[in-house]
């Protein structure tokens, strides 16, 4: 490998220290609320700011129904790109979303039973620190939950897209979306695939969010073992990133890659705990819970599957 070529790889994946300090990573999140609960009256004003705030989506009319409103908001931002935040609008959107975070049933992951105790059969290595958990990643109180991104790092813009990086985001707030665009442009690339990077969570109940870019199959591409070694690379990468927090001992694991991204599930399940144990039982490290979390009952099943083979 030349000299030149390691270099532009060096660059490709910036370390931690290179934009902990711009993006304020260790700074506690303490958003500046509005005057008013109101949220019907946050809802409105939040609104009309984000409508005007771009070309293009001036005209929209506004629904009169407030769910419709407030799914107006989630799709406006969900195609917002990375700019200055409008001060009045960002205290009332935060004001609204510590709201709805006040109101989610929640469960914190350091009090969810361990795959060991769950499945005491299991020969899978590092069951007493994993835990499998169905439910909604956003509810999950946890030092840190992972999101499964693309190279360009900056969620979904698909509005009201049914995939986890838009329902970290929207419940992330705005601001995630800025540090993810501050971090690519340090990095001066898209992330590379097994890479990670991390945030702060903002609005959500974990304190930390970690990006990772997993393989993506095309329509009809067969799995092949490159593939599978940059899945694990991502979960590598990621606990590699978590360690290196001090206040990281909790982390959640969706299903990389899987979904929209076409990776076979079985496959990813085993990769994912056969990964994660592998390291957990190579590295000294300070977790004490990974939690891999599905969604569906048939992703769980196939969780439990590959715990129990």
């Amino acid at each position: 490998m030349t000299k030149w070529n390691e270099e532009v790889i060096v660059m490709a994946n910036i370390g931690l220290q290179k934009y902990a300090d711009a993006i304020k990573l260790n700074d506690p999140f303490e958003p500046k609320l509005a005057g008013t609960k109101n949220r019907e009256a946050l809802v409105d004003d939040v609104l009309v700011i984000l409508r005007n705030e771009q070309a293009g989506t001036q005209d929209i009319n506004i629904p009169d129904d407030y769910e419709a409103k407030r799914r107006l908001i989630r799709a406006l931002l969900n195609i917002r790109q990375p700019k200055p935040l409008n001060r009045e609008m960002m205290l009332k959107l935060d004001t609204l979303l510590q709201l709805e975070k006040e109101e989610k049933q929640t469960v914190a992951a350091i009090e969810l039973s361990a795959i060991s105790h769950d499945y005491p059969k299991t020969d899978v290595s590092g069951a007493d620190r994993m835990v499998l958990w169905q439910g909604d990643i956003t509810a999950i109180e946890a030092d840190a939950i992972v999101n499964a991104a693309n190279e360009k790092l900056l969620g979904c813009m698909q509005p009201l897209h049914d995939c986890i990086d838009n329902a970290i985001h929207s419940g992330a707030g705005p601001m995630l979306r800025d540090d993810c665009a501050e971090i690519i442009h340090r990095q001066k690339s898209d992330e590379e695939t097994g890479n990670a990077k991390i945030t702060r969570g903002y609005h959500l109940s974990a304190k930390y969010v970690i990006h990772t870019v997993g393989p993506a199959l095309g329509q009809d591409e067969a799995l092949t073992e490159a593939h599978e070694a940059v899945l694990a690379s991502s979960y590598q990468s990621t606990l590699e990133l978590a360690d290196e927090m001090e206040d990281i001992r909790t982390v959640v694991f969706p299903s990389i890659s899987t979904g929209v991204f076409g990776f076979p599930k079985d496959r990813a399940a085993e990769i994912a705990l056969g990964t994660v144990g592998s390291w957990l039982k190579s590295h000294d490290h300070h977790f004490d819970a990974i939690v891999f979390n599905v969604f569906s009952e048939a992703d769980r099943q196939i969780y439990e599957t590959a715990i129990q083979s």
